[in-house]
């Protein structure tokens, strides 16, 4: 059988990397996407036109629709990114992330369900349901050498990272019930090409570059470890291939900074590429402003078991990956533009 994966939320962030380095590798891939503020089809366009991907307009909780899909295409293997993702959205508004992200995973497993119990021999051992979640779930670590493990006891702290922890939870349950083929991983912090401009490093570039202040929560001592959102690709394609049914895998970049490093590490990059008229430093434009309502100190990885078990590790450092990402935002307005003009920046989530 020809694999064929069907990717929820495709023409999101991490969702459209994923589908454009497996249509790059060869797989067929259908992408269902439902096209909210943050999904663009224009995040595909390298892949717009090949025979080898499929683009569906279509909500996760029309089980219906994904079950049609799911038989039509004889799918070999569904992987969930599809979901709500800004904290500061989730403050203000949290109803939508449990609609889609606790709701809308229900029947995407629902329907995963009816179509793998109809599948029989080699096509229902292959079958596999990749769940894709966040480490946010996992709650808040101290400012030490601790680390999330894959036995980590979840402790979610926001609207989103709760919905983010019931959606892991059924999936493990419907593993655990009813037998399905499913396998997890919860990753740290994306960084790339394509990132909504909502999110820190794609906002404070846009700021910069339109000498707009920028903002930073607290002190901007909050520790995050950023993953090269390709790199993250890799290991999630390597996860579907690989991965063992019902076991879950953290996946990080092994680079922790503190916001407010993120921060000037981008106004330098910024300074040497584009410098301002003025000839001053763009981290004059750092605006501290107050902070995040229930802010987690820190998040960091530990990737030992996904290095030992099926050999990802990260290969693009923090600063070679942050210098690429710069980069492509100054020479892709044609995406950020329209983008920019629907959601300049404003601050959410003040709670």
């Amino acid at each position: 059988m020809t694999p064929t994966v069907l990717v929820t939320g495709g023409a999101g962030f991490i969702g459209s990397a994923v589908v454009r380095r497996l249509v790059a590798g060869g797989t067929r891939v259908v992408t269902l996407d439902k096209l909210t503020y943050s999904g663009s089809r224009s995040s595909l366009r390298e892949v717009e036109g090949n025979p080898l991907h499929r683009f569906v307009e279509g909500d996760i909780a029309d089980q219906a629709l994904v079950g049609r899909l799911l038989r039509e295409e004889q799918v070999t293997g569904l992987m969930h990114l599809a979901a709500e993702s800004h904290v500061d959205r989730s403050i203000d508004g949290p109803g939508v992330f449990i609609e889609t992200n606790v709701l809308g995973t229900y029947r995407l497993l629902q329907a995963a369900l009816d179509y793998w119990r109809s599948l029989e021999g080699e096509a229902k051992t292959a079958f596999r349901f990749h769940h894709i979640s966040t480490d946010e779930v996992f709650g808040d670590l101290p400012f030490d050498d601790s680390l999330f493990t894959e036995e980590t006891p979840y402790q979610p702290s926001s609207p989103y990272s709760a919905s983010k922890a019931a959606s892991d939870h059924l999936v493990r349950a419907w593993g655990h019930t009813y037998g399905l083929s499913v396998v997890l991983s919860n990753c740290s912090n994306n960084y790339g090409p394509y990132h909504f401009p909502e999110k820190l490093i794609p906002l404070v570039i846009l700021n910069a570059l339109e000498e707009k202040p920028l903002p930073v929560y607290g002190k901007g001592e909050n520790v995050r470890d950023w993953l090269f959102v390709e790199d993250h690709a890799a290991a999630l394609e390597t996860i579907l291939r690989r991965g063992t049914v019902g076991e879950s895998y953290n996946v990080g970049g092994r680079a922790e900074r503190t916001n407010l490093q993120v921060v000037e590490a981008i106004c330098d990059a910024l300074d040497a590429r584009r410098p301002r008229v003025n000839g001053g430093s763009r981290r004059d434009l750092i605006t501290f402003v107050t902070d995040r309502p229930g802010h987690d100190r820190r998040y960091a990885i530990d990737t030992s078991k996904i290095g030992r078990e099926l050999g990802w590790s990260p290969s693009v450092d923090f600063e070679t990956g942050l210098a690429r990402t710069v980069d492509w935002y100054l020479d892709n307005q044609w995406w950020w533009g329209p983008l920019r003009s629907a959601y300049a920046g404003e601050r959410l989530g003040k709670a």
